[in-house]
């Protein structure tokens, strides 16, 4: 695929990011089989208008309480894909972010980090933060009960 057709669609010419383009082209901590992976938290959301689906499984320091590892698969468009890329490099870096940190992070701050998406993509980022709080509520859950 040449940049000019990865930057139009539907006729129109949207702009990505180099950032962007890298995480949709290398997508970080992506998880391809889940059969024997043992996560924590598991969260899913999706869109039945746009089709995307996102699936979220971390791991969590239960000492410090920070997301050690953040894996994910998502079905989905470049922006969905790159956002849910983005999200986990975010959460992980640094030794992981604090669990009450990470259930704030924002569409818009995934968005900054992308340097930017096309306006009628701004869903794929609320998606990617929404399936990371649905991992962070089922991990509370689960630790909750013992």
């Amino acid at each position: 695929m040449s940049t000019n057709e990865f930057n139009k669609c539907d006729g129109e010419d949207w702009l990505y990011s180099d950032i962007v383009k890298e995480h949709f082209f290398h997508p970080q901590n992506i998880l391809i089989d889940d059969k024997d992976y043992v996560a924590d938290g598991i969260g899913v959301t999706g869109s039945p208008l746009c089709g995307d689906m996102m699936a979220v499984w971390i791991k969590v320091d239960r000492d410090k309480n920070v997301i050690t590892e953040c894996k994910w698969r998502t079905f989905g468009c470049a922006s969905a894909i790159a956002s849910t890329s983005m999200m986990s490099v975010m959460v992980v870096e640094n030794g992981g972010m604090d669990l009450h940190k990470a259930k704030r992070l924002t569409p818009e701050a995934i968005i900054e980090r992308l340097s930017g998406l096309p306006d009628r993509k701004y869903h794929c980022s609320v998606l990617s933060h929404l399936a990371l709080r649905e991992a962070i509520d089922d991990y509370q859950k689960i630790h909750a009960k013992k």
